[in-house]
């Protein structure tokens, strides 16, 4: 009986001392350990997420929930998001073994190189983040031809060259492409991928047109941000006109022509759109008067273009809706006069350096000084405009 004892005692005994049965899956913890290896220890600060990462036999990272990982109830990791502690280093290929993985977000850390082709095996990747890093190369084309599940894709602030992949087109449940910040050529791929709510692809060197092939099916778009390129041609009316856009950000192109449609009774274009931004372009022809009638139309900025002609009169007595909040029209050769209601208003905008009247310098509004009058009367000669003859004496 007490021999019997005895061996009940040490088998207790050594199931509570011996490791407890891993639940992570296994190739899911050699992936987590590769990626740990990817980075350079002394850029690991204490207290950090990849601190207490321990990869021990005593340790598994989804029975003891290591910072910045989620796992399933089968022990496969489904997110990985770390802090933005500075981690430098790169991503092995191995991460590709994650194959339950559905969010990597690596977003403010110093991440180099490229982003292995390999990843194009997470098939149930939805989140992609790597937001303000050192990553450079291209964006693989094989990368954008498997995700159909993918909802975010956040490349923004690094280094990525190239062109944007055509295979970009094939994500379809993608809503938020942003690839911001780098050094992309070419032109804008001519279909984009149908459920876009936000396409930011600003500060790249990417030429060429706007295709209204490329937008037209675009039905909930919301946000269109590629200021900072070398797009040109024309604006053409169809873009605000798109049903969902609240925000189009067209800002230091080479555009030279914008057309605006006007807002039919009825018409579901243009109704959400809410800010505007054509600002240092090369843009030509006069103020839109059809912009007045754009009811949530609040902030216009078109600073810095070629535009004459007055302020139309349908911004302060027809306009639909809220009233201007926000209009920007510095640096062109607008004349006549500044309406007193947008300097007595609450307004916040800039109508400095044109060719205007009743704009005193004691405004914020009204820097820096217009243009003086030789200037404005060279800018209107041989085009056929009647100037007031109290501009035009020199």
């Amino acid at each position: 009986m007490t021999y019997l004892l005895l061996h009940f005692a040490v088998l207790l005994l050594l199931h509570f001392c011996s490791p407890a049965a891993s639940i992570t899956f296994p190739s899911d913890a050699a992936a987590l350990a590769a990626l740990k290896s990817a980075i350079i220890p002394s850029s690991i600060p204490p207290f950090s997420c990849l601190s207490s990462w321990n990869f021990s036999a005593f340790s598994d990272p989804c029975r003891t929930s290591l910072c910045g990982l989620s796992c399933s109830s089968d022990g496969r990791i489904t997110a990985i998001a770390l802090d933005p502690a500075g981690y430098s280093g790169y991503l092995p290929p191995v991460i590709s073994n994650l194959s339950h993985l559905q969010t990597l977000d690596l977003s403010s850390n110093f991440f180099h190189g490229s982003i292995p082709s390999s990843f194009s095996s997470l098939s149930k990747l939805q989140s992609l983040i790597l937001t303000s890093n050192y990553f450079t190369g291209t964006i693989p084309f094989s990368l954008l031809s498997n995700l159909s599940y993918l909802q975010t894709l956040e490349l923004s602030r690094n280094s990525f060259s190239g062109y944007i992949p055509a295979s970009v087109s094939t994500l379809s449940a993608l809503a938020i492409l942003d690839f911001s910040y780098n050094r992309l050529i070419g032109p804008i791929p001519s279909s984009l991928p149908p459920n876009l709510v936000t396409l930011a692809l600003r500060g790249n060197s990417l030429s060429g047109f706007l295709n209204r092939s490329a937008f037209a099916p675009l039905r909930i778009l919301e946000v269109a941000d590629l200021a900072g390129n070398r797009l040109s041609g024309h604006v053409e009316g169809w873009l605000l006109k798109l049903p969902k856009i609240q925000q189009v950000n067209l800002a230091n192109n080479s555009f030279e022509k914008w057309e605006v449609w006007p807002v039919a009774v009825g018409d579901n274009g243009g109704q959400n759109l809410v800010a505007v931004d054509l600002g240092f372009n090369r843009i030509g022809g006069q103020l839109a008067p059809e912009l007045a009638g754009y009811p949530s139309l609040v902030a216009v900025t078109v600073s810095y273009n070629q535009l004459k002609g007055e302020i139309p009169w349908q911004y302060h007595e027809e306009k639909k809706g809220a009233a201007f909040r926000r209009l920007f029209l510095a640096g062109n050769f607008l004349e006549g006069r500044v309406p007193e209601q947008f300097l007595a208003g609450e307004m916040e905008g800039r109508f400095g350096d044109n060719c205007l009247e009743g704009c005193p310098l004691v405004s914020e509004m009204c820097s820096p000084r217009q243009k003086p009058e030789l200037v404005c009367k060279m800018a209107y000669s041989g085009d056929g405009h009647r100037r007031r003859v109290d501009m035009i004496r020199v």
